[in-house]
C-alpha cells in the first residue's frame, strides 16, 4: 500500500549569520557592509556625545584619532565634526577640532568688561582727526565704539555688522564703509575673497584688531581658521595696533594670525606680568598697559 510521504518539519528561521552567508533577506540583499552602515546610523548620537566628552577632556581632537577611536571612517568622522559645529558645540580646524571658545558664546548685550574698557579708552586716544581706520570684529574692539562720537572726520571700515549698527547709533557718526564678502557665523563677521578685494582697494592709517591669544615667540593667534582677511587688514594699514585683555597673553593656539613683524602696538591691560612685557617689547613693539580703574 502506498503511503505519503510524512510532512517535514518545520524549519526554524535562520539566524542572522545564515542570513548573511545566503546574502538576502526579505526579498532585499544585504551585505555585512550595508549592516555596518545601518548600525553606524544608530550609533551616530552616541558617537557624537562621545566625541564630545573627548575633547572637554583632552582640549583637542584629531579626525584621524576619532576615526581610529571609533572604528569609523575619516569622512564619518567630520561629517559628525561639523554636525557638532553647525549646533555650537565646538570649532573646527585644520585636521580635527578644539572646545567652542568662551568668547564665541557669551550671551549677547553681556556687559563689557573694565579691562575691556580701559583697552578701548587707550586705544581711542591713539586715533587723530579725520584718520581712516579699520575696525575688526570682537567685544574688544566693539568696545572703542562708545568713545568715537566726538572724533572728527573720522572713515571707519569694518567687516562686522555688530560694529557697524553701534557707529550708525553715534551721535556724530563717522564714515562708514563695510567690505562685503562672505558671512562668517562663528565671528559674526564678512570674510572671504571680495572683502579683501575691497580693502585690498583703500589703505588706512589704523587697524584696530583683537585676537583670541598672544603666542609670546610668534604673534598674534586665533581659533578661527579664516585667517586672509586679517592679514589683508594689517597690510593696508600703516600702524597695526592689537587690543588684547592680559590673560590671553601666553595662551597657546595653534593658528597664527599675525606675526610680530606685522604688528606695531599691543595695547593690555595692567595685569600683564612684568616677564610677558619684556619678551613683547624686545619684538620691537609698543607696548601699552592701560590702568583699570
Amino acid at each position: 500500500m502506498y503511503s505519503q510521504p510524512s510532512a517535514s518539519p518545520e524549519k526554524s528561521s535562520p539566524s542572522l549569520d545564515e542570513y548573511l552567508s545566503i546574502g538576502f533577506y526579505s526579498h532585499r540583499y544585504l551585505s555585512k557592509r550595508n549592516l555596518r552602515v545601518n548600525m553606524s546610523k544608530r550609533n551616530t548620537p552616541q558617537r557624537r556625545h562621545n566625541i564630545l566628552a573627548l575633547l572637554n577632556e583632552q582640549g583637542e581632537v584629531s579626525v584621524d584619532e576619532l576615526a581610529k577611536r571609533f572604528e569609523t571612517s575619516e569622512v564619518t568622522v567630520r561629517k559628525d565634526l561639523a554636525a557638532l559645529e553647525s549646533n555650537g558645540l565646538l570649532l573646527r580646524r585644520y585636521g580635527g577640532a578644539v572646545p567652542m571658545p568662551q568668547e564665541l558664546i557669551g550671551e549677547p548685550g553681556q556687559p563689557v568688561s573694565r579691562h575691556k574698557q580701559a583697552i578701548a579708552r587707550a586705544a581711542v586716544k591713539r586715533i587723530r582727526e579725520h584718520a581712516r581706520i579699520i575696525i575688526d570684529s570682537g567685544s574688544t574692539t566693539a568696545a572703542m565704539i562708545p568713545e568715537l562720537g566726538q572724533q572728527p572726520g573720522l572713515v571707519v571700515m569694518t567687516n562686522s555688522l555688530h560694529v557697524a549698527n553701534a557707529l550708525g547709533e553715534l551721535e556724530h557718526e563717522p564714515v562708514l564703509l563695510m567690505t562685503g564678502g562672505t558671512w562668517d557665523p562663528h565671528s559674526e563677521s564678512f570674510q572671504g575673497q571680495v572683502a579683501e578685494q575691497v580693502l585690498r582697494s583703500y589703505d588706512f592709517d589704523q587697524l584696530f584688531i583683537g585676537a583670541d591669544g598672544i603666542d609670546l615667540m610668534r604673534g598674534t593667534t586665533t581659533f578661527n581658521e579664516l585667517l586672509g582677511l586679517s592679514r589683508v587688514m594689517a597690510e593696508v594699514a600703516r600702524e597695526v595696533i592689537v587690543m588684547v585683555e592680559a590673560d590671553k597673553v601666553g595662551r597657546k593656539i595653534p593658528n597664527l594670525e599675525l606675526p610680530w613683524s606685522s604688528v606695531h602696538t599691543l595695547i593690555t591691560d595692567d595685569r600683564l606680568p612684568q616677564e610677558a612685557r619684556d619678551h613683547i617689547q624686545a619684538r620691537g613693539v609698543t607696548l601699552i598697559c592701560a590702568a583699570v580703574s
